[in-house]
């Protein structure tokens, strides 16, 4: 037999795994050129990862902020299309649901087509970033953020703004990043950084933002109310707050970047081909742009455009190549004509908001309508009210939920005058929609007391301009109308931007041209008292807080030309909902009576649905809401719920029917589903010899309450009552008489056998 091999030393175990370990993070070394950064941001820690994960992509991050954590990769294509006249740019923001250890719903059980949540993520993503790209890259470039855990404190969106922007920084992608971004709220009067789920509660301010070390570039936000002063200062203290995480993205970049890519520069033939374009086109799109309407302005700028091309191409010239530089000189002669004259296209002076027609109960079967009109920009609000079984269930990382008001909003193709594909909303037209739900929220009524489920749609009907700032604007009428009781109107007005070496100008009421043209898309929406939603989108590296409160106050006057404007249609919420809306009449009933009111498997509801053709929800507090546009209905379930949870009072006499006939006497139905017994001798006044010589199953009957047994059953008396008035007549008639339930004659004898009873 071998030799027994000895113990190990326990020392020496230690160290060989010590050693193991070691050996371990050798090879990690040697596999991964892994590199992190970490800094403490708003009392949690943030740490960016680079080097070991998705290592293929030319730029991989791994963002973790408390227990949550973004994986942000970055690829691009070296070398443009043949052909592409447009930044090729594509933000996917994902949220996988075993990031909170959830299983997807569905038959299919896997995650499915975006959540609205996963569509504006990725477009408060791509919105900053794009600016930065250099002008004229083509290459496409696919950003894409996944959610891998979420500690349902701090929401991934910030983590995913900052991780897509380390990976662009880190792909030696050409970008002038880097970027970073905070959210920003105001609890008791102090910005509070990154406020966690639980503190937004309790915030008056939710504002997301991102910028560079020089500016802001993209701001998201709903508030409640809050002055233009407190709104500009949230963005300074966000702007601030962010600078340590540029910086340590900076830091990071020093070590681990790759190499950036060679930027072509434009050739001799590119540089001769703008010259000509220029010469060919500038004084047929100069005349073009002071044409005031917006089709016929377009109609000429694109004979300029075929004229010039025609030109371009008898002198052998590519012009397929021209598109870009088209759009080059447009924006040039647009903006310098501004800062020239300080007149626009429509010859309005900066300042001035277009003409404004609003008008209410536009379509006489809605529940609220309304038509606004602003220039060339023109809503069709609709609103609907509805019961509680009309709320949306939202399926979230942070958990179901239910949302009584919902906005949609519609940009069909003729409303440019374009014949185009009609399909399922896209993300501009889910980030309008999300844009006007924001401005809208803060004033709705409290649930308790308007209990309906609300919806808007938002047909654009007409779009030069805003057309979301009209859906604002038309949502707050269409409201109204319907007899939402908002607290105030809210209307909102799109600011632009022109901003050159010489100075800018701050655009009210912008058009579409110097949306497309101009330097910032800067939305502001609220009441007479403030802000309640601010966008703002540059398309420059960044504004300064200076041009920020000049646009701010220019907006406030704008804001309060347009509600004295909407005030000649609606001045406030109509007194009552409209007749063709269902009307919720709200009862309380016992907590343990609930059982009772919904019955064996839902019985007894289902009845009084089907009975009543009213709409009931009934919430675990005992709350029951009955909807219906007929109040007879309405009073019939009430009647049918009350009688279910009423308890019968001795000495009063209840109209019922009779349920079963037995030898000793009848049951009869009196109050709601509560059942009790006639006694034989309490059938009428004299001898009784059958139960059904007096009663039959079906027959209505006046019973009047004797008392309870044992056992809390309920004894009645016909005889003590006038069947034909209903009056109590105990006091007129003799002793009663009949027989107990063996048959024998008696009086005053109401014992009953406990089985023959049941």
């Amino acid at each position: 037999m071998p030799p027994e091999t000895p113990s190990p030393d326990p020392e020496f175990r230690i160290a060989v795994l010590t050693s193991a370990a070691r050996a371990t993070e050798r090879d990690k070394d040697a596999m991964f050129n892994y590199f992190r950064k970490e800094l403490d941001w708003g009392g949690r820690k943030l740490v960016l990862e680079t080097g070991k994960i998705a290592r293929q992509a030319d730029g991989a991050v791994l963002v973790s902020y408390g227990d949550t954590i973004v994986l942000c990769t970055a690829v691009g294509a070296r070398t443009a299309k043949p052909g592409q006249d447009f930044f090729p740019l594509t933000v996917n923001y994902q949220e996988k649901t075993f990031a909170a250890g959830k299983i997807p719903g569905g038959f299919f059980k896997r995650e499915g087509r975006p959540t609205e949540k996963e569509v504006l993520t990725s477009r408060l993503i791509d919105r900053p970033i794009r600016p930065l790209f250099p002008k004229g890259f083509r290459n496409e470039v696919q950003v894409i953020a996944t959610v891998l855990s979420h500690d349902l404190e701090n929401d991934p969106d910030v983590v995913a703004m900052v991780g897509c922007s380390a990976a662009l920084t880190l792909s030696g992608i050409p970008f002038f990043g880097p970027v970073a971004a905070a959210r920003v709220g105001v609890i008791d009067g102090a910005y509070v950084l990154n406020p966690t789920a639980a503190q937004l509660a309790n915030s008056t301010l939710d504002l997301v933002m991102a910028g560079t070390i020089e500016g802001v570039l993209m701001v998201e936000s709903e508030a409640q109310e809050l002055p233009e002063d407190v709104m500009l200062g949230a963005v300074n203290f966000g702007h601030a707050a962010f600078q340590p995480v540029i910086q340590a993205i900076i830091e990071l970049a020093e070590v681990a970047a790759k190499e950036p890519w060679a930027l072509p520069e434009k050739s001799d033939e590119e540089k001769a081909l703008a010259a000509r374009v220029d010469a060919l086109a500038r004084a047929g799109i100069t005349a073009a742009y002071k044409e005031p309407l917006k089709q016929v302005r377009q109609e000429l700028v694109s004979a300029a455009k075929k004229a010039a091309n025609a030109e371009l191409t008898a002198e052998g010239l590519e012009a397929d190549k021209a598109k870009g530089l088209f759009k080059e000189l447009e924006a040039d002669i647009v903006r310098n004509a501004i800062l020239d004259t300080g007149l626009r296209i429509d010859g309005r002076d900066t300042k001035t908001v277009r003409p404004i027609v609003a008008e209410v109960g536009v379509l006489p079967r809605a529940h609220g309508s309304a038509l606004f009109t602003r220039g060339e920009t023109q809503a069709l609000c609709v609103a609907t009210l509805g019961t509680g079984q009309d709320e949306q269930i939202i399926d979230a990382l942070e958990g179901e939920y239910r949302e009584h008001f919902m906005l949609h909003y519609n940009f069909p193709p003729y409303s440019v005058g374009e014949a185009g594909r009609m399909g399922s909303p896209g993300r501009r037209e889910i980030g309008h929609g999300k844009l006007a739900w924001r401005a809208l929220h803060p004033l709705l009524p409290a649930k308790d007391k308007f209990p309906y489920t609300m919806r808007v749609v938002s047909e654009i009907t007409e779009s030069n301009g805003s057309s979301s700032m009209a859906t604002v604007c038309g949502t707050s009428l269409a409201l109204m109308d319907a007899g939402v009781p908002l607290k105030r109107p809210v209307a909102g007005i799109a600011m632009g931007l022109i901003k050159e070496d010489r100075g800018f100008a701050v655009l009210s009421d912008i058009l579409g041209d110097e949306d497309f043209l101009g330097d910032m898309d800067f939305k502001v929406a609220g009441t007479e008292v403030g802000v309640t939603s601010l966008q703002m989108d540059i398309k420059i590296t960044s504004i300064t807080p200076a041009i920020m409160e000049v646009a701010l106050g220019q907006a406030r006057d704008g804001r309060m030309h347009i509600l004295g404007e909407m005030a000649r249609a609606l001045v406030g919420a109509r007194d009552d909902v409209a007749a063709t809306a269902p009307r919720i009449t709200i009862i309380t009933v016992p907590k343990e009576k609930i059982r009772e009111v919904i019955g064996t498997g839902g019985k007894v509801i289902r009845e009084i649905v089907e009975q009543t053709g009213c709409k009931i929800d009934i919430d675990d507090d005992g709350t029951i809401k009955i909807a219906s546009a007929d109040a007879d209905k309405t009073q019939a379930a009430i009647d049918k719920i009350r009688g279910i949870v009423a308890e019968p009072e001795i000495g009063v006499v209840y109209l019922g029917k009779v349920v079963k006939t037995a030898d000793f006497g009848a049951f009869v139905n009196f109050l709601g589903s509560r059942d009790g017994l006639v006694h034989i001798s309490e059938l009428q006044q004299g001898r009784v010899n059958k139960t059904t010589d007096v009663v039959n199953v079906g027959d209505a009957v006046r019973v009047k309450v004797l008392g309870f047994d044992d056992r809390g059953k309920v004894k009645l008396s016909m005889r003590v009552v006038d069947q034909a008035t209903g009056e109590d007549i105990s006091d007129k008639v003799g002793p009663k008489g009949g027989r107990d339930e063996g048959g024998r004659e008696g009086r005053g004898r109401e014992r009953h056998s406990e089985s023959a009873a049941e």
